[in-house]
């Protein structure tokens, strides 16, 4: 009997794979509109619609660095039309919340899109041009240069920053990048670390400074941009990556559907070329498959939780 009724689980599964999806899907983004994981999910959740046959609808979530939006997710029932973009800041870094679900088991990976390189930036007309600049500027005026805190990547950043160099930031919660970069166009705060997608257009348009790149290398995107080892703070680093993500028990066909139409998306021209314009590495084909990103994500987590509970990071 056991095994007729496994035989029987298989054989729904298989067949709820093959006819999925049979209305929209929607793709859920743990910040506001206006940041760089707002605009990749619209690009590739409208070129998913054609492989899918279906409209990908974005639906924005924003609140506790992610937090809301994966709760959300990890709750959602498990057949594919829930599913979220997620990258370091929600499926890594969300340990410094009092988060409500387990990063490791709530969440079935689908594919990597991209690997972001993440940069240090400053209002336009701020004294400090580079991270020697900044750090000199902050030792002369203790605690007064404001950080933005909008994400976990933010944070840990910043409190690393403090604890590398001997300085203090005033700490300003934003409820994601758009907002916070409104912010620092207004001139109401100094400093931030976002993803290139976000910075890119206003650093070409000189409205923010690029003060550092936060990666071991320089990036084939921003290639002129010193690295934070370079500019005098050496294991300063922050991970940037776009990902997507669906419920745990997602059955494996549905999984291997949004995964197919995930990478059709990615080898199209166009989404190359929006991609790269907005600073963003198109992830290898072997991390764009469900369990290249599942090995990915793992060692994220195995490198960055040590640092995050050995340097007491928690969000406030």
């Amino acid at each position: 009997m056991r095994g007729l009724l496994f035989a029987l689980v298989l054989a729904a599964n298989s067949a709820w794979g093959q006819t999925f999806p049979a209305k929209p899907v929607t793709l859920i983004v743990p910040f506001p509109p206006g940041g760089s994981t707002d605009t990749a999910a619209r690009i590739i959740g409208e070129r998913m619609r054609v492989p899918l046959g279906q409209s990908v609808i974005i639906e924005n979530v924003g609140g506790a660095g992610g937090a809301i939006a994966l709760a959300r997710v990890a709750r959602a029932a498990p057949d594919g039309y829930t599913i979220d973009i997620g990258q370091w800041d929600t499926h890594v870094g969300a340990i410094i919340y009092p988060i409500t679900f387990d990063l490791q088991k709530d969440f079935a990976p689908i594919g990597m899109l991209s690997i972001n390189p993440q940069l240090m930036i400053a209002r336009k007309g701020f004294p400090a041009d580079d991270l020697k600049g900044l750090v000199a500027w902050m030792r002369a005026n203790p605690g007064m240069a404001t950080f933005v805190d909008q994400n976990a990547a933010a944070r840990v950043t910043g409190v690393l920053m403090q604890q590398a160099t001997g300085t203090t930031v005033q700490f300003i919660p934003y409820r994601g990048a758009g907002p916070a970069m409104q912010a620092m166009l207004g001139g109401q705060v100094d400093l931030m670390v976002v993803q290139a997608a976000v910075t890119l257009p206003q650093a070409r348009a000189g409205t923010v400074k690029i003060l550092a790149n936060l990666s071991p290398e320089r990036s084939s995107v921003v290639p002129g941009v010193p690295t934070s080892g370079e500019s005098g703070i050496a294991g300063l680093y922050a991970s940037g990556w776009f990902a997507l993500f669906a419920p745990s028990a997602t059955p494996k066909d549905i999984i291997a559907r949004l995964n197919a139409a995930m990478v059709q998306a990615l080898a199209d021209p166009s989404v190359k070329a929006r991609f790269s314009d907005l600073g963003l590495d198109i992830a290898s084909r072997e991390q764009q498959s469900p369990e290249g990103l599942a090995a990915f994500q793992k060692a994220e987590m195995e490198r960055w939780w040590p640092v995050i509970r050995a340097a007491g990071i928690k969000a406030e």
